[in-house]
């Protein structure tokens, strides 16, 4: 039984690939049926439209899990004026105390999530003090609009997003450029496990895993994070090991250094 309940937490996350064949497959349909065979032309549109559906459909029980994790007491350091990296559908909006909130400005670079963040901004009455903005912590014109330019920024917040981007190192040079000194970057992540045999898994997993739910498996998120910058306590970051998971976390609340 035993056994059989470490297999499940080491292939439960895997569960999502089947899922994502079927939405791609479906958006796939959606957009020939909409444009036709012009529209392969254009394979990130129709792999925004799939993940999208992917995550917005998983919603519930992503919000589920992590409601049984440390998330909502990191929540608690995220004040003043917010960057939510990575927005997707909203799952994290529940968990912010609108008294300690200025202003929340979420990115996605997904075009999708709208509807879905406008109506759990209305469940939590937040509408007021957030605006979702379509792009990336590259776009720099677009977010310097919104006056969020070097040195705005009380907190920056990544939940399961850097595993996603690019670039870590380079995303984490503009959190810590955008942070006010004394500002709080608030992160949960997943990481490359410590372990041989789980880090074998993430490594053959990740190829499959990356072309359908959309992030890598086996990245060393801690080296990137504090590669960003001038932190005043590095060593407050937090790992946890499980020996059965393909997706080991870390976390913290990373403070930038005051000149």
């Amino acid at each position: 039984m035993a056994d059989q309940s470490r297999l499940a937490s080491l292939l439960g996350p895997f569960r999502l690939i089947w899922i994502s064949i079927w939405v791609h497959y479906g958006a796939i349909k959606e957009a020939i049926n909409r444009e036709g065979l012009v529209s392969l032309l254009h394979p990130q549109r129709i792999r925004d439209d799939a993940v999208a559906k992917l995550f917005i459909s998983t919603s519930d029980g992503f919000i589920s899990y992590e409601n049984t994790t440390n998330l909502s007491s990191l929540f608690k350091s995220a004040q003043g004026r917010i960057l939510d990296l990575g927005a997707g559908p909203g799952n994290q909006i529940h968990r912010f105390d609108p008294s300690l909130v200025d202003f929340i400005y979420a990115i996605d670079p997904n075009p999708h999530f709208g509807h879905a963040i406008t109506l759990k901004l209305k469940k939590h009455d937040l509408q007021d003090k957030y605006k979702l903005l379509t792009c990336g912590i590259e776009d720099s014109d677009i977010l310097r609009e919104e006056g969020i330019t070097e040195g705005s920024m009380d907190t920056v917040l990544s939940t399961q997003v850097l595993c996603s981007v690019g670039d870590v190192k380079s995303v984490m040079k503009e959190v810590w450029k955008l942070l006010k000194p004394g500002g709080r970057f608030v992160f949960w992540e997943h990481r490359k496990h410590k372990d041989t045999v789980p880090a074998v898994a993430q490594a053959l997993w990740n190829p499959t895993w990356t072309a359908l739910v959309g992030c890598n498996l086996n990245r060393d998120i801690k080296a990137d994070i504090l590669a960003g910058g001038d932190w005043e306590n590095p060593g407050d970051i937090e790992e946890a090991d499980d020996p059965y998971t393909c997706m080991p976390r870390t976390w913290g609340v990373l403070i930038k250094k005051k000149t």
